[in-house]
């Protein structure tokens, strides 16, 4: 396996670095250091690095090994993405059965973070939908399933990498009977409305675009859509654009984002519409804009997001009440309702309403997201460890009461640290 020395990457909000060892095994059996793995690096902070020590490439591992046509069964290598699933499938009669907001995530990363869609509400997270994963510990190769390996399989789902290596997962499909996806988008007023569309939605799939920027009577004003897979021709897939140069600090001053919001929330007709959408368009609206966080500048974003309980939507509120005072959000804000699925003791969904906010790098907005992680706590929320970069590890260890299990399982697998990353070192989730 051959080693390329002193590189450096990011994850996705390109706010923390990390430099050191990086090796792409092609494949599994060419590993063979035990190191912490990544894949197209989608979590926004530092999850997926390990400063000064080695990590693992998984991208060229991005095989489809079986796939049972009737049954909607397959068997992918790790690196593979959720999008080209999206892309090879539909026509064969499936779809993955949860899809994060970017096809570029790749299988393994979303069983690290047991990653939820749009349709969390109804079809739960993506390791609910995984019937067999493969670990490499200590060089060694285990295959676990839920059923045999109730513990190791809870401590791996949403795990951060920390139980082995996932080289290997097998996920069931979801019936496919169509290949576009029929959008019905209506505006919303206000926070109240939109919450009260949330919890009548009997959508397939439903997500909310929060104006962030908005207040008074206009808080919580958005679009709402909704959404279900029909049949028909798809409209054509929609072309990729890039983002040649690192913004400057004024691309997302507070003018032009209430501007650009402004334009968005009115793009929507008052009485509504309904639109037919390619998969990619409506699943993965920001991969049609490569390297889009190049617009948050040099110093890159943070993301926030937390879900908090149904009874503490008022919390949420709130939260969003500060964040639009502040001056301080993107164009990038979406609420969803979620349901009581997950698979792992640090997985993130639980029954609630999660609000997702990107901040540019600043010291004003880092001190922001710290008093909204307290709310989150209060309301007996947590926030989503895929997103984060900023937490204190005891506040994420009273946001995960089974932390204690994951600690036990952890230490079983991975006794002398090596999967450890900066994200686990930063939050001392190794220790209770």
């Amino acid at each position: 396996m051959r080693w390329r020395k002193d590189i450096a990457y990011t994850g996705w909000g390109r706010a923390l670095t990390a430099s050191g060892r990086v090796a792409r095994p092609v494949t599994e059996q060419e590993i063979d250091t035990i190191a912490p793995a990544f894949g197209n690096r989608r979590s926004y902070g530092d999850a997926p690095l390990n400063d000064g020590g080695a990590v693992l490439d998984m991208t060229a591992q991005d095989r489809i090994l079986a796939f049972d046509r009737k049954t909607g069964l397959i068997t992918v290598e790790a690196g593979v993405t959720i999008g080209a699933l999206a892309r090879i499938l539909p026509p064969q009669g499936w779809l993955p059965p949860v899809m994060p907001g970017t096809g570029i995530a790749t299988v393994g990363g979303a069983v690290a973070m047991d990653v939820h869609g749009k349709n969390h509400h109804n079809t739960g997270s993506f390791c609910q939908h995984v019937t067999a994963l493969t670990l490499l510990q200590n060089g060694k190769r285990r295959k676990i399933t839920p059923d045999r390996d109730k513990r190791l399989w809870a401590a791996t789902c949403g795990g951060l990498g920390q139980t082995g290596i996932i080289t290997q997962v097998t996920i069931q499909l979801k019936r496919c009977p169509g290949e576009v996806m029929v959008v019905t988008e209506r505006r919303v007023e206000d926070w109240a409305e939109h919450i009260a569309h949330l919890d009548a939605s009997d959508a397939t799939y439903c997500v909310g675009w929060i104006d962030a920027t908005a207040t008074g009577p206009k808080l919580g004003r958005g679009i709402l859509e909704e959404a279900e897979i029909g049949s028909g021709l798809a409209p054509a897939r929609p072309k990729r654009r890039s983002v040649p140069l690192d913004a400057p600090s004024w691309a997302l001053s507070g003018p032009v984002v209430r501007a650009f919001n402004s334009v968005y929330y009115h793009r929507v007709p008052a009485t509504g519409r309904t639109v037919v959408r390619a998969f990619e368009d409506f699943f993965f609206p920001l991969d049609k804009i490569h390297d889009w966080n190049r617009l948050y500048g040099k110093r890159g974003f943070h993301q926030f997001q937390c879900v908090v309980p149904l009874d503490r939507a008022d919390t949420l509120r709130a939260m969003l009440a500060e964040i639009a005072e502040s001056g301080l959000a993107s164009p990038l804000a979406v609420l969803k309702r979620m349901g009581d699925g997950r698979a792992g003791y640090l997985s993130f969904p639980m029954p609630g309403y999660t609000l997702a906010v990107d901040f540019p790098n600043r010291e004003s907005a880092r001190d922001l997201i710290a008093r909204l992680e307290n709310q989150a706590i209060a309301a007996r929320g947590r926030i989503y460890l895929a997103k984060d970069g900023l937490a204190k590890g005891p506040s994420v260890k009273a946001m995960y009461p089974e932390h204690p299990e994951w600690v036990a399982q952890v230490m079983k697998a991975d006794p002398d640290g090596k999967l450890a990353t900066d994200m686990v070192r930063r939050l001392d989730l190794r220790r209770l």
